[in-house]
């Protein structure tokens, strides 16, 4: 199993072209199964988690055709099995996102509960009593969802989420699209990559209002169609990024970034120590290091504090002045990268919901294990700015999130190599 090894210390100078965003890609992708059109997707991120998908869909029946750089054409044309098998199923949550389209489209649907990073319980209830709105009738046997529409198919209906979901968001979004009537979904997740999703369906022929709102309604239509979209950049990478900048004593320019994607994180930044100069007619942000000092911060919903961001913010708190109070309000399983950050010297102690991170002047490159997609950027991080040498294991989970992450940093200056 391949592991990433690090010799930290040496700050990161350069421009980092930011790659199209996984969890705005996932979703395109399942629109495919809504649609007997080809849907072209551009700036399509070449990740472990794209390519699982793209099996998935393909044991449906839909082609998937990956021949040119960064772009996906994908045909919905063929579909023909409406099951979701548990051994494709189990490597990646984002799967639950063929249950709506399946339902949809094709009336019925067997979709395995899905798996993917260990950080909480996620549970699928919320996509389960949309669909039941839209009068799906669902049940669970043997760790499948089994799911069937009503005679006609999907009804419009309102409904209102509990708490937000961008899960069940997209997922009642891609349903409701071929639902009869109008739907309205009341409390909806506001993260952009379910803007850009409703954006593509709009494309495809789709009647969506309210996008950027917590509001959405949408006007179901009989059928879709082709179309061209372009997958909008990765925050999450970008945030990651800037970390690096920062916990380095460097200055990265990342580019390919929109306006406004990325506020909350970058004024928690700022509030820090670190210079965040953005240019909105260029979508690029330059971030410059600076004497850190303790921000706290809670994780929310978009437009607040990713919980994507959390460990990675985590890690540069460990090298300011002062204390930190960092409060996952998201999910209930997010610290595991804390006792590995330990490992190389952190000061961290977890309260609850909380961490308390205590500022230290060093940290000391270590052999650390990753846990997670983020956990293992923020072990990443923490080793870029370690003295000595820093080897994270189990990179698979960096492979799932992260396009060329070794590459991108060592064309900035980082001592970084992938190994055997």
């Amino acid at each position: 199993m391949d592991r990433i090894r690090i010799i930290g210390g040496k700050p990161l100078k350069g421009t980092v072209p930011i790659s199209g965003a996984k969890n705005a890609a996932l979703p395109l992708m399942c629109a495919s199964l809504l649609v007997d059109e080809p849907l072209e997707l551009t700036n399509v991120p070449d990740l472990v988690d794209i390519r699982t998908l793209g099996l998935l869909l393909e044991q449906h029946g839909v082609s998937v055709d990956r021949s040119a750089v960064g772009r996906m054409v994908l045909n919905g044309k063929g579909v023909h099995n409406t099951t979701a098998p548990y051994d494709l199923v189990r490597k990646m949550r984002a799967s639950i996102l063929v249950l709506g389209p399946l339902v949809a489209r094709h009336g019925k649907a067997k979709v395995s509960l899905p798996g993917g990073c260990a950080i909480g319980a996620r549970p699928v209830d919320l996509h389960i009593k949309g669909l039941q709105a839209l009068g799906a009738e669902i049940t669970l046997s043997d760790g499948y969802v089994h799911a069937e529409a009503p005679k006609g198919g999907l009804r419009g209906a309102k409904f209102t989420f509990p708490q937000v979901s961008v899960g069940a968001t997209e997922n009642l979004l891609l349903a409701a699209s071929l639902a009869q009537g109008e739907t309205q979904l009341i409390n909806a997740a506001r993260e952009p990559e379910i803007g850009n999703l409703a954006e593509c369906l709009n494309a495809m022929g789709a009647r969506i209002t309210g996008i950027g709102s917590d509001c959405l309604t949408i006007q179901g239509v009989e059928r879709l169609h082709s179309a061209t979209h372009r997958i909008i950049s990765d925050r999450i990478e970008a945030g990651t990024y800037a970390v690096a900048a920062a916990i380095s004593g460097g200055c990265l320019t990342l580019t390919g970034l929109p306006d406004g994607i990325l506020d909350s994180f970058f004024d928690h930044l700022i509030a820090a120590g670190v210079t965040v100069e953005q240019n909105p007619a260029a979508q690029s942000v330059t971030v410059t290091a600076g004497e850190l000092h303790g921000v706290d911060v809670v994780t929310k919903p978009f437009p607040g504090f990713a919980t994507d961001l959390q460990a990675q913010f985590m890690a540069l708190m460990c090298l300011s002045q002062g204390a930190s109070m960092i409060t996952e309000a998201v999910f209930e399983n997010r610290f595991m990268h804390v006792p590995e950050l330990m490992r190389m010297g952190a000061n961290i102690s977890i309260q609850g919901g909380s961490a308390l991170v205590r500022g230290v002047d060093d940290l000391t490159g270590a052999p650390v294990m990753a846990t997670d997609l983020r956990a293992s950027s923020s072990l990443v991080l923490a080793g870029l700015a370690a003295e000595g040498e820093t080897v994270v294991s189990r990179v698979y989970h960096l492979d799932r999130g992260y396009e060329f992450i070794v590459e991108k940093l060592r064309n900035v200056g980082a001592m970084v190599e992938r190994v055997a």
